[in-house]
């Protein structure tokens, strides 16, 4: 692609020889709407794809070359647009202009999209924070006095001794911080009079719902109870607001078809997977490659909602699939001890219980972050899994282009699973195990939305 008979502009250093390959590619980003501004840095990007593949012809460019030059960019890469855009780059000139057949079986939304980097205050890592410092991401130093943000500290070091969920503490957390801001006083002259006047806002003026409503009660309940050992008593003149019953959004199996065929690469399988286990979003995120067992044809999870574990089926539609990718990022894996030492997080203890594990393939995530992160207080390089709102905002994409009416996000393939498991006559006994469910009352919700709730079936008197 290069000519040394091009000549090029001194400011953007884009070739200007007509009808030249450059030229071709400066045409190609022109119809798909590159902006101008961006256009030199797309050459730039490129020309630094032709310089780690000097001499060669770019329709012989194989696939695993493909995918070691894009993991060594992401690695090497620190902003997610930056990312994007060198990745978009090197498409373009690969898929669009050359016609490269290997590079169109790369998956280049997981190099631009599904590879970003989850921060150091994510959930997966937040409980390595100590909780002062989680404190000070949350809020200013002058918003709340001293004594106000010592109470919030001794709460999450309660909640941590107690084991909750770190979503739960960090929920507990904001909860209290607000109510703390809004009150204004000092933690020992607080009552239950404060408590009334914040929900009482809360629903009046925030008009948040009640399930919000309910989760503030909750964490200011465990505050007074547990920081200020007072029993939170609102007394007759105070009622919180009774909790609906929502049904939920469940697709039909039509519209599950339509919503994968929309999707491509990772984001295809991780959807698939999610609808044909049932798991919640960050169950299958937190996946490692020890919890898949394709000989027993099942897939542990761990560590589900309430500190649970329990089996889900592995689905057979998705088995070569999930194969294949975890080829992938074997070979990932591997080139990662080869170019130095790359851990993986693991929680609680076991680090100190196993100091080998986290450099152990089977400890790796299966969907894992085309980025290397660096932790600032071990110095070690870590590759986490990758971070979720790639996948739901793929899958709220991917609804659009399906022309699905309804609110579809991640939890709605969950729903769809265990509602069409329902209505192919498993007991739903069986549908509260694979799901995790503590009480079966939960899983109730979903004989609510079926085809045919009642036997035998309820026909409609409009079409009797």
């Amino acid at each position: 692609m290069t000519d040394p008979s091009m000549r090029k502009s001194s400011k953007s250093s884009i070739p200007v020889k007509p009808y030249s390959n450059w030229q071709r590619y400066l045409d190609l980003l022109e119809r798909h709407q590159v902006p101008e501004r961006c256009r030199r840095w797309y050459v730039r990007h490129v020309e630094a794809f032709l310089a780690a593949f000097p001499g060669r012809r770019l329709r012989e460019i194989g696939h695993d070359e493909l995918g070691d030059y894009l993991a060594r960019l992401a690695s090497n890469t620190r902003g997610d647009w930056q990312l994007r855009q060198k990745v978009d780059a090197i498409r373009l000139l690969l898929v669009e202009l050359a016609g490269n057949r290997q590079a169109m079986t790369i998956d280049w939304n997981y190099w631009a999209e599904m590879g970003k980097a989850i921060s150091q205050d994510h959930p997966t890592l937040a409980r390595e924070l100590p909780p002062e410092t989680l404190l000070r991401k949350a809020v200013q130093p002058e918003d709340l006095p001293e004594a106000a943000r010592e109470a919030v500290v001794r709460m999450v070091r309660i909640l941590r001794t107690r084991h909750y969920s770190i979503r739960t503490e960090a929920a507990y957390r904001d909860w209290v911080l607000r109510f703390l801001a809004f009150t204004g006083r000092p933690p020992e002259a607080l009552g239950a009079g404060d408590v009334s006047a914040f929900l009482s806002h809360l629903a009046l003026e925030k008009r948040v719902s009640q399930s919000t409503q309910r989760q503030a009660l909750n964490a200011l309940n465990f505050f007074f109870r547990h920081v200020l050992a007072q029993e939170l008593d609102l007394g007759e003149g105070f009622r919180p607001a009774k909790r609906g019953r929502r049904l939920p959004v469940v697709l039909s199996r039509d519209e599950v078809a339509r919503l994968l065929d929309k999707l491509e690469g990772l984001a295809q399988l991780m959807a698939g997977l999610l609808y044909g286990t049932g798991m919640r979003l960050m169950e299958l995120i937190r996946l490692r490659v020890q919890d898949v067992d394709f000989g027993r044809q099942l897939i542990v999870v761990r560590d589900g909602k309430g500190r649970k574990d329990r089996v889900v089926p592995l689905p057979q539609r998705y088995r070569d699939a999930l194969r294949q990718h975890l080829d992938i990022r074997r070979r990932q894996f591997e080139q990662d001890r080869i170019e130095g030492p790359v851990s993986v997080y693991l929680p609680d203890a076991l680090a100190r219980k196993y100091p080998n594990a986290a450099t152990d393939w089977r400890w790796q995530y299966v969907f894992a972050s085309s980025r290397l992160s660096h932790d600032p207080r071990s110095g070690q390089r870590r590759r986490h899994h990758i971070h979720e709102n790639t996948l739901q905002k793929a899958i709220q994409k991917a609804a659009r282009l399906a022309a699905i009416p309804k609110r579809v996000n991640c939890h709605a393939l969950r729903h769809s699973f265990a509602t069409h498991l329902l209505e192919a006559g498993y007991d739903i006994r069986t549908v509260q195990e694979l799901l995790g469910h503590a009480d079966v009352s939960t899983t109730m919700i979903y004989t609510h939305v079926l085809n045919k709730p009642g036997l035998p079936p309820v026909i409609s008197p409009a079409d009797f």
